[in-house]
């Protein structure tokens, strides 16, 4: 635990990666060549009992690379351009997520950008890199928080500022991982980690910290270029989790980083098989760290759990990452509508009460999520950095509602497609001895056949798949257990001036 082979060399290496990061040809957005080409490295992803050797060839992961590819390369094209890009100070054209917001236009900018990127999948590839490039901006902009802590001559606000140049001006994809897995519920329900499996610090160097351990769960893992770890906001402050309480980013690639894949949805179909599940496999992964060596120039935070608690909330990261997921939220409901909407139309229940009733329930859902987003983005306000954020209570309450929205939208899927989610022959059926059945007995009032079955085989897709499970389990836990969302959200509601209301109504004679 004091020293590995892996680590000889790494010091070095690393830190003058980081060290010259500001001297680096500064080319802001790349294309998806470029990032797949940055895929092939030394990473260590492990997926069906075997180490990958190239992510960007290994099928059940591959076709969700070329996905963020084609959405990288989305960034250079004229009708994308303007909405989900800008240029910098020094002339570099970036990601609109990672643009400082100092006016309450920058703020619809970012959101116009944030949604742009979400229709490309319908809200279906969740972990788009805006997501974190929202955190990563919320940071930097917000360095005197970082800057009280303290650890020898580390300095932790411009390491921060550091890293968000250098994945902004090289377009880096990143996840991140928050999650420490537990061996007993009690104890991780009282704020305190294992230090059996949860991961920590265990040597300090003159060139930075040795972590081992693992964390839950890093959602485009083997696809990403860098790996935010950063601190869970249920760490009790005091001197047992000073080893538990840390923030860094590193390569994917660096040595003792390992990511071990569930299985992946992407089973090899043709896009009309699978029309989902074919290009928005983005893959979770559970993080092992073995002795891996982090340099202080990437660490952020360190041995200050009390910081670590509010490091979200303070620098308003948590409300930048919510406003990024409330426009994605907003494309995947509308999406879901479409769908819905094409089923009753082609099958001809489009004037039936109960059908439009249902639909009309997810309608209202959506337009719930558009509204909370306007006045979210309508009311943006300046923080204590100078800095312009959504006001926080309408998208607040949309993270909250939305986990239980979503099953919601699912059953009525269901309950709409019933048993034709399962009559869905496949694209060799319309080419085989079998053609002329299958384009007589599929067929529908308004459709023809093919496009019947195309339909209902996204349906499936949406609704009844492993890929569509895996997207309902995604959102009831996206921002984390649903009662502890709102019990957070009744801590954080402005609750007093409407006690006061009925204190004064209580008081009249």
């Amino acid at each position: 635990m004091e020293n590995s082979s892996n680590m000889s060399g790494q010091p070095d290496a690393i830190s003058e990666e980081v060290t010259h990061v500001a001297s680096q040809s500064e080319k802001g957005i790349r294309t998806g060549q470029q990032y797949l080409e940055g895929l092939r490295d030394e990473r260590e992803v492990w997926t069906k009992g075997a180490r990958v050797k190239d992510v960007t060839t290994e099928p059940g992961i591959k076709r969700g690379a070329e996905t963020l590819a084609q959405f990288l390369d989305n960034q250079h094209s004229d009708e994308y351009r303007d909405t989900v890009t800008y240029v910098d100070d020094d002339g570099d054209r970036c990601a609109m997520a990672y643009k400082i917001p100092k006016s309450k236009e920058d703020i619809q900018a970012r959101g116009r950008a944030y949604y742009e990127w979400a229709k490309w999948s319908n809200g279906m590839f969740g972990r788009t890199p805006d997501y974190k490039n929202a955190s990563l901006m919320a940071f930097a902009s917000a360095t005197s928080f970082l800057a009280q802590g303290t650890k020898g001559n580390a300095d932790f606000a411009t390491n921060m500022t550091n890293f968000y140049d250098f994945a902004r001006k090289n377009d880096k994809v990143l996840t991140h991982t928050l999650v420490n897995p537990s061996v007993n519920f009690q104890q991780a329900a009282s704020g305190k980690f294992s230090d059996k499996v949860a991961l920590q610090v265990v040597k300090e160097t003159d060139a930075g910290i040795v972590v081992n351990g693992a964390r839950l769960l890093a959602t485009l893992g083997p696809l990403a270029d860098e790996i935010e770890v950063f601190p869970s906001t249920l760490l009790r402050a005091d001197e047992d989790n000073i080893p538990f309480a840390f923030a860094f980013a590193i390569p994917i690639a660096t040595p003792g980083l390992k990511l071990i894949c569930r299985d992946t949805y992407d089973q090899g179909k043709s896009h009309f098989d699978a029309p989902l599940s074919s290009r928005y496999e983005e893959m979770d992964a559970v993080v092992v760290f073995e002795n891996v060596f982090v340099p202080w120039e990437r660490v952020f935070m360190y041995g200050e759990p009390h910081l670590c608690n509010q490091a979200f909330n303070t620098t308003n990261a948590v409300i930048h990452m919510m406003h990024q997921v409330a426009c994605s939220k907003l494309s995947k409901a509308e999406f879901i509508v479409g769908i819905l909407c094409s089923i009753a139309k082609a099958t001809g229940r489009d004037k039936d009460l109960y059908t439009k009733g249902l639909i009309a329930e997810v309608m209202q859902m959506t337009e719930s999520v558009r509204a909370m987003l306007f006045s979210a983005e309508a009311q943006a306000h300046e923080d204590e950095f100078g800095n312009y954020v959504p006001l926080r209570g309408p998208i607040d309450t949309s993270r909250n509602m939305f986990p239980k929205m979503y099953p919601r939208m699912v059953e009525i899927m269901q309950l709409l497609g019933s048993s034709s989610l399962m009559a869905t022959p496949a694209e060799a059926d319309f080419s085989n001895e079998m053609s002329h059945d299958v384009e007589q007995y599929f067929q529908l009032t308004n459709m023809e056949s093919k496009d019947r079955v195309a339909l209902y085989r996204l349906a499936h897709d949406v609704a009844i798949s492993g890929f569509g499970s895996r997207q309902a389990l995604y959102e009831r836990f996206f921002f984390g257990p649903p009662a502890l969302m709102a019990s957070g959200y009744y801590d954080l509601y402005d609750k007093e001036p409407l006690m006061a209301r009925v204190d004064d109504l209580l008081a009249q004679a």
